[in-house]
């Protein structure tokens, strides 16, 4: 053979054979497209994954096209006659393990071609089994990290004095070292007002250091500990904990934005703080009772000491006083007024005036305070004014131009998607707002829904482009449909896997489904792509069909074993990150295993069953 001619044989070579894979690698680009298109926490996460994927294959697509293709022109040898292709093959069909593949395959793949309708039935049920299964799956936004460390949230009464705090704060931290998993226990009380999430003395934020988990002796997880740290904490007066991590606690901050440090966050939006505060009580109790509930809590808005004076205009009068006077003496006793100014050098000071703190700190204090009329006479403020000290505003949170209160809860022993559900059923049934009022559900579970809501608007828009991708490689609707069903199979068995593991649906988990799917229509789209080969030959269906499957039995299983031990790491790491890739991976193994049986067994039979209602 020319080299001419040899050059023309590895063109003609290269195109057939590399037409179902470039087709293939196309579908498994379009299928991480979704993971692309994330945005938020999840997009940062999981959209470097996608772009290394696309990105790797689009460069092992043109490869493959320019540099393989010249390579084997270089370097291969000259190619053997068709007979003895023929006898190599058979060489190969004694191999040990192959051999053994087409012993276990061959007998079960003519069992269920002779059984067509039983085996699309079962398949079918399997389907919607599973489909049934998957509605008890929770759902969370992201899987929780294992920080090596709890971040605990103590709210104290308003008002609350700093040395109060502190000695609180104290014993707080003795009853904490008391557990032989905590090293180190450091707490930071209240934060300026110009930091993005100021703070008072009435709260704080103390970080507990653990042990490594190997060394833990008095709990065996995580909730455990915190349950016991919590029965403890519970015995010192006057307090209320949330419990979670350092970097689960300033995320969520972040991801709320009002300061909420909780799974779920709900929302009461109004202008009369009396109402909104009767109205969260409501509720509070009302999510107290439902299953998987720690950490409750009501944002403070009252509570605060304050001293109420009110002039009383008609004493004030009587006296010839003007209230302006009588103010500036209120101002001049709590906030100081100016009285002059000091120089030092070039520099001037304001020199304010003040009452003493010491004669300043109860009510009868200001009341014996003497106010001076035109005519001499001194006057106490007690009788030109009501002095009363009540509880005033402690906060007013105002979001989106409206007042608002929140109800904080963390959830334990479940997942945050049936919590949710579980709690707005309740409140939807027990709690009814006045007009002008609005309650909205936050936290984790927001972001869950949004991302949730994003995945099914591109994700059926990228099946559609992997249908259409399917129809322009086969040109018929039948096997693009064929190949499709490879995608359902794959979910079926990322959902039983998620369940073997007892693990929850997550946007960690939902990127493995589109991961998978990639991979099962890469397969289904081999397996068509040489019955058709076969077929071409002037064989019968039923003989292309064996033929074309028999042969596709080790690159099929070759690929669903390489994408499966890639991920296996990631299954079953227990290193620090692990929780959020052990979804991802038991989907992609689970959903391959189940996806290969369909690509084996299930297509052939579905295959064959189409074309012979055509009457072929």
């Amino acid at each position: 053979m020319s080299g001419q001619e040899r050059r023309a044989a590895i063109l003609a070579a290269s195109v057939e054979v590399r037409k179902a894979s470039q087709f293939g690698e196309i579908l498994i680009i379009a299928a991480y497209l979704p993971i692309v298109s994330l945005v938020g926490i999840e997009g940062k996460m999981f959209r470097p994954m996608g772009l290394t994927v696309i990105l790797a294959l689009s460069g092992a697509l043109v490869l493959s096209l320019t540099l393989i293709p010249a390579l084997c022109a270089i370097f291969l040898k000259e190619g053997k006659s068709p007979h003895q292709t023929a006898q190599t093959e058979g060489e190969m069909e004694r191999e040990p393990g192959r051999r053994r593949l087409q012993r276990l395959y061959v007998p079960v793949l003519e069992f269920t071609l002779n059984h067509r309708r039983l085996t699309i039935g079962i398949a079918l049920a399997f389907v919607i089994v599973c489909s049934a299964l998957a509605t008890r799956l929770g759902s969370e936004f992201l899987p929780k990290l294992e920080e090596g460390a709890l971040a605990i949230n103590a709210a104290r009464l308003p008002g609350v004095s700093c040395l109060e705090s502190v000695n609180m704060t104290n014993s707080m931290e003795q009853a904490l070292q008391e557990f032989p998993e905590v090293t180190e226990t450091v707490t930071r009380i209240g934060r300026p007002e110009i930091a993005t999430d100021p703070m008072g003395i009435n709260l704080s934020d103390t970080y507990v250091l653990l042990k490594p988990r190997e060394q833990w002796t008095s709990a065996a997880s995580r909730e455990e500990l915190v349950e016991k740290m919590e029965a403890k904490l519970k015995e010192l007066p006057t307090m209320a904990y949330t419990f979670s991590q350092p970097i689960e606690f300033r995320m969520m901050e972040l991801i709320e934005g009002v300061g909420s440090r909780s799974d779920v966050v709900i929302k009461i939006f109004g202008e009369d703080l009396d109402e909104l505060r009767e109205q969260a009580g409501r509720v509070a109790k009302v999510v107290a009772g439902v299953r998987g509930v720690a950490d409750l809590k009501v944002q403070q808005l009252s509570g605060q000491p304050v001293l109420s004076i009110k002039a009383n205009r008609e004493a004030i009068a009587r006296h010839g006083i003007n209230v302006s006077d009588v103010q500036e003496l209120i101002q001049t006793a709590i906030a100081g007024s100016e009285a002059g100014r000091v120089l030092e050098g070039f520099k001037r000071f304001g020199l304010v005036v003040r009452l003493d703190p010491s004669v300043r700190s109860s009510a009868s204090d200001f009341a014996n305070l003497l106010v001076a009329t035109p005519t001499g006479q001194n006057i106490p403020l007690a009788q030109l004014a009501s002095l009363k000290s009540e509880e005033g505003p402690l906060e007013v949170s105002r979001e989106n131009g409206q007042r608002r209160i929140s109800i904080e809860a963390n959830v334990r022993g479940r997942d945050v998607g049936s919590f949710v559900a579980g709690a707005q059923s309740r409140v939807q049934q027990s709690v009814k707002l006045k007009p002008g009022y609005l309650m909205v559900w936050g936290g984790l579970f927001e972001h869950l829904d949004s991302g949730r809501a994003r995945l099914m608007v591109v994700v059926p828009l990228t099946f559609l482009l992997i249908f259409v991708l399917l129809f322009i490689t086969f040109h018929s609707v039948g096997q693009a449909a064929l190949v499709f069903t490879g995608i359902p199979f794959a979910i079926t068995g990322g959902v039983l896997s998620l369940l073997a593991r007892d693990l929850t649906f997550s946007m960690s988990a939902g990127v493995g489904f589109i991961a998978v799917s990639g991979v099962a229509v890469l397969n289904g789209v081999v397996m068509m792509a040489f019955i058709n080969q076969h077929k071409q030959s002037g064989v019968s269906w039923a003989e292309a069909v064996r033929s074309g499957a028999s042969a596709r039995l080790r690159p099929v299983l070759m690929t669903a074993a390489v994408a499966s031990f890639g991920f296996l790491p990631m299954a079953l790491s227990s290193s620090a990150g692990a929780e959020v890739q052990r979804p991802l991976a038991t989907v992609v193994i689970g959903g391959l295993a189940t996806s290969t049986l369909l690509t084996l067994l299930v297509l052939p039979t579905m295959v064959l069953s189409w074309e012979s209602r055509k009457g072929d």
